[in-house]
């Protein structure tokens, strides 16, 4: 892989701990703004006098690498996707919505996404695309101290139940709910190339992204507890795969079954040296995910042939995870009712080990809770 992408890992297997400062991958701020608080840069672009997409532009280089809701920034790709996603909604007030001219952006109102919201719901746009559309725009009033100031789904006359449903996985995407013998897959691909089968087997067995088991480095990610700053009661095993997942997220996944060291052992012995990533050194990150995917596609193991694709390893994992602590499989694997307080507790674990700060997120993987047992008076 590149260069850089070396550096920057060999920079964080040495300090395995060590977090990214907040505003430390913001751009460079011009040279007449030095010295100006954001309410002095803003107030200098007058509402009405100034043109709206440039106030947006504005706002844009100002607010665009924080998150929505938490003290951190967010993913280059994040950054451009909102940024794409808002110059678009300013243009299309005015190209799709009726509206004369664009608003100020401090000057959107409640008619403006009521209308958009309209738009997208003629073009039959998908719940998850709508929810991530009115969170870009939540973004967009934080930036500007409106927080709250989207609204419910309900009061833009969306479903509730449709909105949402998205969060919670419909059907199974796990290689074990097809019927797929993962084992012998791994087999079959290790013949072809066996970076490419270890890597799988990290999905497998630690529930990694695609992305993170390719730059995953068996030797340098490794640690023992003592050194992952945990706090002592969550002590789980003796050593710990360290994991910088999307936006700069670091997580932690203890070595607990013989399938996890096994997996670890295994990707040690297909790479060259010990600060090696999984990945073929003489080629890119890009490149090196698209040898992964093409491994899939050669064996047939594609979402068009076999109703899978990779990330469907680490769906797998997940539910196994729930498994083992509820006794039960997941609402998803057509699991039964699990008591209020298991199933809150399997959960969180389930989305910590997925590298998501959200309870809910776990859903994505399991299914929706099902309802309590009657009796069953616990809050969860």
């Amino acid at each position: 892989m590149s260069t850089a992408l070396d550096s920057t890992a060999q920079r964080s297997a040495r300090d395995p701990t060590r977090v990214r400062r907040i505003g430390a991958q913001q751009p460079v701020r011009r040279q007449d703004w030095a010295g100006r608080s954001h309410q002095e840069i803003l107030a200098s672009y007058r509402p009405g006098k100034s043109d709206p997409l440039k106030v947006l532009e504005v706002l844009i280089e100002l607010f665009n690498t924080r998150h929505t809701a938490l003290e951190k920034t967010v993913s280059h790709k994040t950054r451009q996707e909102r940024a794409r996603f808002l110059r678009r909604f300013f243009a299309d007030l005015r190209r799709r919505a009726g509206f004369r001219k664009p608003p100020d952006p401090r000057n959107l109102g409640q008619k403006h996404i009521h209308a958009m919201v309209q738009v997208w719901q003629r073009e039959k746009l998908a719940p998850a695309t709508i929810q991530t559309y009115l969170s870009f725009l939540r973004g967009l009033g934080s930036w500007m101290g409106k927080h709250g100031f989207v609204r419910k789904p309900e009061q833009y006359g969306l479903s509730l139940d449709e909105y949402q449903r998205h969060e919670y996985a419909q059907h199974d995407k796990s290689w074990a709910g097809k019927g797929i013998d993962v084992q012998a897959v791994l087999a079959e691909v290790a013949a072809f190339d066996p970076r490419v089968a270890a890597s799988m087997r990290l999905m497998d067995a630690l529930g990694l992204r695609r992305k993170e088991s390719v730059m995953h480095r068996p030797f340098a990610h490794v640690h023992p507890f003592d050194q992952t700053g945990l706090p002592e009661d969550q002590k789980r095993a003796d050593e710990y795969v360290w994991v910088k997942g999307k936006g700069g997220r670091v997580r932690w996944i203890a070595l607990e079954t013989d399938a996890q060291r096994a997996a670890v052992a295994h990707a040690r012995s297909v790479v060259e040296g010990r600060d090696a990533h999984m990945g073929n050194p003489a080629h890119s990150l890009k490149r090196n995910l698209r040898r992964l995917d093409y491994a899939l596609e050669k064996f047939g193991f594609t979402k068009a042939e076999r109703g899978v694709t990779a990330h469907g390893l680490r769906h797998g994992n997940l539910q196994a995870l729930y498994q083992d602590m509820t006794g039960a499989a997941p609402p998803v694997r057509g699991g039964g009712v699990v008591p209020a307080e298991l199933d809150r507790a399997a959960r969180l674990v389930v989305s910590e080990r997925a590298g998501h700060s959200r309870l809910r997120a776990a859903g994505a993987y399991l299914g929706a809770i099902l309802p309590r047992l009657r009796g069953d008076r616990s809050t969860g």
